[in-house]
């Protein structure tokens, strides 16, 4: 055990280790056992008596997934759907959310409020009910019609909510910072705005790549909840093939590994940019051998001329 840990943690002795391990197996075979149940009432087994058995693993419900049509009609136009409102609003809400962010760290103290407010009341709203208020705005006041019509209200719902959570994530990233680094910059000449801008938002954009990274996988998900306004994304297009092919079970399977995948590829690009960040030049100090500080050259010193006392009157 390392030295950090020991200082957190008391090494577990031998009756705590026999006892993790029996927790461990325990909690795995609880975990199997119902992985197993789980599976044999997917399989409606045993089938009560008088009712035909309802096996959704039978080969007829999972063949249609083994079919173009399937694929082509259905499955694919959801996910190119879920896929461009999902980037539309990361990008939207990361645009804005730094500029929310921004305003709510300004000296001046009416842009703080608005944006404060701003934030606190959209972070509040549910983000279906804002996708519904998008949605109905855009039909009777920008009377925009067509399939452009969902698409605005999913992607303004999300943008609304997600936006006042990065905002909250780049203000708090903002002020763990320590107190110097604001400090430095002031004391070279910049602007309070511009001390922000360059010097603490980079810093604190790399802090908080992980919670972002955590947000920008809540984006894809609420991207499902377009469904509810006639959105064509991926749980709407599964649902009429659920329809279509009587396989409601077998469709939400297919669908969650689906969703899987994407969050996890998103998790994975998201990783890939933070280590390119972190790859970049730090302001290290440089390293001082021996402990010992190091001589700096100085003129040598003079020393002072000692001129005589002045004569005295000897009375």
């Amino acid at each position: 055990m390392s030295a950090e840990a020991s200082v957190l943690f008391d090494a577990p002795g031998p009756k705590a280790r026999a006892r993790y391990r029996l927790i461990a197996v325990a909690g795995s075979v609880l975990l199997v056992a119902l992985l197993g149940w789980l599976v044999l009432r997917l399989a409606d087994w045993p089938a009560p008596i008088g009712r035909t058995a309802n096996n959704q693993w039978a080969p007829e419900k999972w063949l249609p997934f083994l079919q173009p049509q399937a694929w082509t009609s259905y499955l694919l136009p959801g996910l190119w759907g879920t896929v461009l409102a999902a980037v539309t609003a990361v990008v939207a809400s990361l645009f804005f959310g730094l500029l929310l962010g921004i305003g709510r760290l300004v000296q001046v103290r009416w842009v703080r409020w608005l944006c404060g407010a701003f934030v606190e009341f959209f972070r509040a709203v549910p983000v279906l009910m804002m996708m519904l208020f998008a949605y109905y705005t855009g039909l009777y006041l920008l009377r925009i019609t067509g399939s452009a019509l969902p698409f605005f209200g999913v992607v303004v719902g999300l943008t609304l909510y997600n936006s006042c959570v990065i905002a909250e994530l780049v203000r708090s990233g903002v002020n763990n910072l320590p107190k110097g680094q604001r400090e430095a910059g002031l004391a070279i000449g910049l602007t309070p705005l511009r001390t922000l801008v360059t010097i603490l938002l980079p810093q604190a954009i790399t802090a908080m790549l992980p919670s972002m990274v955590s947000q920008l996988v809540v984006i894809l998900k609420d991207s499902a909840l377009g469904s509810m306004i006639s959105y064509l994304d991926l749980m709407r297009s599964g649902t009429y093939l659920s329809t279509a092919y009587a396989n409601l079970i077998p469709t939400m399977i297919v669908l969650a590994a689906m969703y899987i995948v994407l969050n996890s590829a998103l998790t994975r690009l998201a990783g890939w940019i933070q280590h390119r960040l972190q790859r970049g030049p730090r302001n290290v100090s440089a390293p001082i051998t021996g402990g010992m500080v190091p001589q700096v050259a100085s003129e040598p010193v003079v020393p002072a001329t000692i001129m005589p006392p002045p004569d005295q009157h000897r009375h």
